[in-house]
């Protein structure tokens, strides 16, 4: 896989006594001495610090914002013309068979959009948008910034020290806020269902900023594996896993990204790819559907367990994308594909462990109730 990558805050993680791992090309901290479990829940009750700087940073900037909204339009079946000053957007690029080639997050800057993009995805995504977008949108990866998230209910408090202002931004609210001297880009998000921010934060000021965090008494570090526990009891899907270029939104559930006015009987109705298998599952329903999933019991059901409509016999029915213990429900968590028949919440299904069937519900998600800032 080559020579690993490290992040702006590499020097910051071994300090901290972090655990280092190989994750989509870089040296990323896994866990820190509190451990995975206590971070979780750190995250929940307080806040815990992540750094997400592997991630792409993209800025998309046309002769107009208009101009390159228009053409992102072209590779999302998203609003993004529609979109607010200051204000962003979860959405997903789709190839000519209605899949998902990755997952993203894109704001209004008023003269240009600003584009977050998975970390494993990135070097696809900006050829991706360099070769398709007309050669009047430039498209520029940002690679001296880090980007961090801070995350938990006493996320605003902390970063409220370093700048009131940020406690009046509302979810999915997108700014240029100062810490501490530097100049910001700051969104109110996250991916573990608590209300939180993500950070921009040039390079070179990113380790003192994250300093100061860490000294306020809210403020955790927190790892890669605490990162994917929170975002699997919020019921956010991690691209690879639980999506890919073979699922269709509608097989994800993720048509509620998908606006109306996108939509087949919208005033602006298609044009990305894949619009017509979309808009046909839209229309007539899919053969699976993901869903979460509560095992009963104490095991964890892992990603590849094979599920089943009854205790015995019979094919599978689907199988876990993404399973493992739920530290604020102390029990195990999981999400999957299951056929349509099997697909309502309440259904009692099987998954196979260890050669046993063990009973499952088929789960509304999120498992834990979001806890965002409306």
């Amino acid at each position: 896989m080559g020579e690993l990558k490290r992040t702006p805050l590499y020097d910051l993680h071994v300090e901290l006594g972090a655990k280092m791992v190989g994750f989509a090309g870089y040296d990323m901290p896994v866990q820190y001495p509190l451990g995975v479990m206590k971070e979780h829940l750190h995250t929940r009750a307080s806040a815990g610090l992540f750094d997400v700087s592997h991630m792409g940073q993209v800025v998309l900037r046309g002769p107009s914002y208009e101009a390159a909204a228009q053409g992102f339009e072209t590779l999302v079946p998203m609003d993004v013309m529609g979109l607010g000053v200051g204000r962003q957007r979860y959405g997903f690029f789709t190839n000519d068979a209605g899949g998902i080639e990755d997952d993203l997050m894109f704001a209004n800057r008023g003269d240009h959009l600003f584009v977050v993009v998975n970390a494993a995805c990135k070097v696809e995504d900006i050829a991706r948008m360099t070769a398709e977008l007309s050669p009047d949108i430039s498209v520029v990866e940002i690679t001296d910034r880090a980007l961090v998230a801070l995350q938990g209910p006493a996320a605003e408090t902390a970063l409220a020290r370093l700048n009131p202002a940020v406690a009046d931004m509302a979810f999915m609210d997108f700014a240029e806020v100062t810490l501490d001297g530097s100049a910001c880009l700051i969104s109110r998000s996250g991916y573990t269902g608590e209300d939180g921010y993500e950070i921009s934060i040039p390079e070179a000021d990113a380790g003192r900023i994250c300093r100061l965090l860490l000294e306020m008494e809210e403020v955790e570090p927190i790892g890669l594996g605490a990162r994917d526990s929170l975002r699997l009891e919020a019921g956010l899907c991690l691209y690879g896993n639980d999506i890919d270029a073979t699922t269709s939104p509608v097989e994800g559930a993720l048509t509620w990204a998908i606006q109306k006015i996108r939509r087949a009987d919208g005033a602006r109705a298609g044009g990305f790819p894949g619009a017509d298998r979309i808009f046909g599952d839209l229309a007539e329903g899919v053969a699976r559907k993901r869903v979460g999933l509560a095992p009963a019991g104490r095991a964890p059901m892992r990603a590849g367990t094979q599920l089943f409509a009854a205790a015995d016999g019979g094919d599978p029915i689907g199988e876990v994308t993404s399973g493992g213990f739920g530290p604020t429900i102390n029990g195990p968590v999981a999400m999957g594909y299951v056929g349509a028949a099997q697909a309502v919440i309440g259904t009692e299904i099987f998954g196979e462990v260890r050669g046993k069937r063990l009973p499952v519900l088929v789960a509304k998600t999120p498992l834990v109730p979001a806890n965002f800032k409306r």
